[in-house]
C-alpha cells in the first residue's frame, strides 16, 4: 500500500512538532528574502568579492569555508541526529550518510583543494553562510533524526529516485568543482577563465546545477517540508547567483560562447 506520508513525526509531542514546523516556516521567510536580496545583487565573494569591503575584518578563506559549511553541515547535524534524535531505522542512517558525504566533501575536502583568487574572505561573508545554515541543517537534522519511516520504505519509488538524484548531481558537482579548480593549475595563478567540456558546454554554473539537482533529490527521497524548504534556500541562491557569474562571464570574456545558459541547459 502506498502511504502518502512515509513517516511518523512527534506525534506524542506536539511540543517539539510545533518547533520543528515553525522553524520550517521561518526558513520559508527567509527563502523568500534571500531570493530577493540576491537576485537585485550579487553576494560579495568568488567573482563579485570586490563588493565584499564593509562586510567586516577579513578571514582566511579556507577557514572561512570550513566554518559556514562543516561547523553546521557535519559537526551540528551529528549532534542533532544523535542526541536530539531518536529514531534508528536504516533510512535514517541512509540519510545520515548521504548528508554528510556532500558537506565532509564541501565543508572539509572543497577548501583544502580549491585554489582560491584570494586567501581571505570577510567574516560578514561567512556569517552570511553560517546563520542560515545552521537553521536549515538543524531542521533537516531534526527530521531524519526523528521521523520513523515505514519499514518497506528501501522499496518506495520516492527513496529510490530521490537517492538516485542526489548521486547523479553529486557527481556533477564534484565534477564541475574538480574542473574549475583545475583552470588554475599552474601554482600562483588567480585569474578567471572560460571553462570547457561537458555541462560547461550548455550552461556557466554546473557545480550550482549539480548541487540543486542532489536536494531536489534530498528533498523527493526524504519525503519531508525540512527538505523542501532546504532546496527552496538553495534554489533562492542558485538561481541569482548563476545569474549574475553568467553575466560576468560575458561581460569580461568577448568571445564567451553565446548559446550557454546560465543555471539549466536550454531553460536559465
Amino acid at each position: 500500500m502506498f502511504n502518502i506520508v512515509p513517516w511518523k513525526l512527534y506525534e506524542a509531542d506536539l511540543e517539539r512538532f510545533w518547533v520543528h514546523y515553525g522553524l520550517i516556516i521561518l526558513g520559508a521567510v527567509i527563502v523568500i528574502i534571500t531570493a530577493i536580496v540576491q537576485w537585485a545583487k550579487p553576494a560579495p565573494y568568488g567573482k563579485h568579492e570586490s563588493m565584499s569591503s564593509n562586510w567586516g575584518c577579513a578571514v582566511p578563506q579556507r577557514l572561512g569555508h570550513m566554518l559556514s559549511d562543516a561547523t553546521p553541515g557535519v559537526v551540528l547535524f551529528l549532534l542533532v541526529f544523535f542526541l536530539y534524535g531518536k529514531a534508528r531505522g536504516y533510512a535514517n542512517y541512509v540519510f545520515l550518510a548521504v548528508w554528510l558525504c556532500h558537506y565532509t566533501h564541501r565543508g572539509v575536502l572543497h577548501p583544502l583543494m580549491m585554489r582560491y583568487k584570494s586567501s581571505n574572505v570577510a567574516i560578514g561573508i561567512t556569517l552570511g553562510g553560517f546563520i542560515p545554515n545552521c537553521l536549515f541543517h538543524f531542521v533537516n537534522a531534526d527530521f531524519v533524526g526523528n521521523a520513523e519511516y515505514d519499514s518497506n520504505y528501501y522499496y518506495d519509488p520516492r527513496f529510490i529516485i530521490g537517492l538516485l538524484l542526489y548521486i547523479i548531481g553529486f557527481i556533477i558537482n564534484k565534477w564541475a568543482d574538480w574542473k574549475l579548480r583545475s583552470l588554475r593549475s599552474q601554482k600562483g595563478s588567480t585569474g578567471y577563465y572560460i571553462p570547457y567540456g561537458g555541462l560547461f558546454e550548455l550552461i556557466s554554473c554546473p557545480n550550482y546545477f549539480g548541487e540543486f539537482v542532489e536536494w531536489i533529490g534530498w528533498t523527493i527521497s526524504t519525503w519531508s517540508l525540512a527538505g523542501l524548504v532546504w532546496t527552496l534556500f538553495a534554489a533562492a541562491t542558485f538561481f541569482p547567483r548563476s545569474r549574475h557569474n553568467h553575466q560576468w562571464y560575458k561581460a569580461n570574456f568577448e568571445f564567451y560562447p553565446p548559446n550557454r545558459k546560465a543555471l539549466i541547459p536550454w531553460i536559465f
